[in-house]
């Protein structure tokens, strides 16, 4: 399924609507919304913004009520053509089971965001095979004070194109050159939907993961379940973006990700790759889910290609 949006403007995506939807966490502060606003209309951007500090529910941007409401009142709108996040957080979990995936599939708008966000876009994938972009968030990719130009360039141009590349540096060493749908994100949320009617069952793949504040051997963990239940021998390769966040407690003994990693490569016989500028972090790609994607290896370069 391709993007309204893009086959109507063509090269251009000036004057998108861009409807911010709380479907996850509440903001931190609400100065930082009008901050991030201001920096998406002066892009040329229509900002319609969903999210209101005062409607706030414990952890969450609004009740679970009134978050699928305002979702649905974002897709109905018709100036706008892209649905960004708020943030992520949690709270998409407790909405899956309401959500008719199919009319957010019908509406052929461009869902933008990562992090608690990859649930309802591997959902929508699952369910409809509409294809979405795991990219930046209102908060804090356009909310903070020193925002990334690498960030907010590389998703304006995501926008703009029908083919995107990323190439960056590796520490592998072996010759890779596959082929497959680009899909994964968030490992925490991915595991959490493993098993369910929301996880997509995609076939020698390019799976791409990343999460945040993990340690170590729960990112083994996790990638063992994965395992376990034969997803990841089925993949072309596996793409892994950043995993920071943690901190080591003594009982590790010094396990770093690097001896995890090292672990997981003599089980999984499928090409593991580091790298991958994505994930929680200030600078990083946005990535089409559900794309067919290209990955090329060679002399510890990755080249990753996107066709959408």
């Amino acid at each position: 399924m391709t993007f309204k949006a893009f086959q109507t403007l063509g090269a251009s995506a000036q004057n998108l609507g861009i409807a911010i939807v709380p479907v996850s966490g509440c903001a931190v502060d609400e100065a930082s919304i009008l901050r991030a606003e201001q920096l998406l209309r002066h892009h040329g951007y229509e900002v319609t913004n969903y999210y209101s500090h005062d409607q706030r529910y414990q952890r969450f941007g609004a009740t679970d009520e009134r978050r699928l409401q305002l979702l649905y009142e974002a897709v109905n709108n018709p100036s706008v053509q892209i649905i960004m996040a708020l943030r992520g957080s949690y709270g998409l979990s407790r909405l899956l089971s309401q959500i008719d995936f199919d009319f957010l599939a019908r509406s052929e708008k461009i869902f933008v965001g990562h992090s608690d966000f990859n649930a309802l876009q591997s959902a929508l994938l699952a369910k409809t095979g509409m294809r979405s972009v795991c990219g930046p968030m209102l908060c804090d990719d356009f909310s903070r004070g020193d925002t990334s130009d690498f960030t907010l360039e590389h998703f304006f141009s995501c926008l703009r194109q029908r083919e995107q590349s990323v190439s960056f540096d590796t520490v592998s060493r072996e010759t890779v050159q596959v082929a497959g749908t680009l899909w994964g994100g968030n490992l925490a949320m991915l595991v959490h939907l493993l098993g369910s009617e929301y996880f997509p069952k995609i076939e020698r793949g390019i799976l791409f993961l990343e999460d945040i504040g993990e340690h170590p051997y729960r990112v083994e963990r996790m990638f063992l379940q994965l395992h376990h239940a034969g997803i990841l021998e089925n993949q072309a390769a596996i793409v892994l973006g950043d995993f920071s966040g943690y901190k080591l407690a003594p009982h590790d003994n010094g396990y770093e990700f690097e001896q995890m990693l090292e672990y997981l490569r003599s089980v999984i016989h499928v090409p593991i790759v580091t790298g991958l500028p994505f994930g929680h972090i200030k600078d990083k790609v946005s990535l089409v889910l559900g794309a067919a994607a290209s990955l090329i290896i060679e002399d510890g370069l990755a080249n990753l290609t996107m066709r959408y």
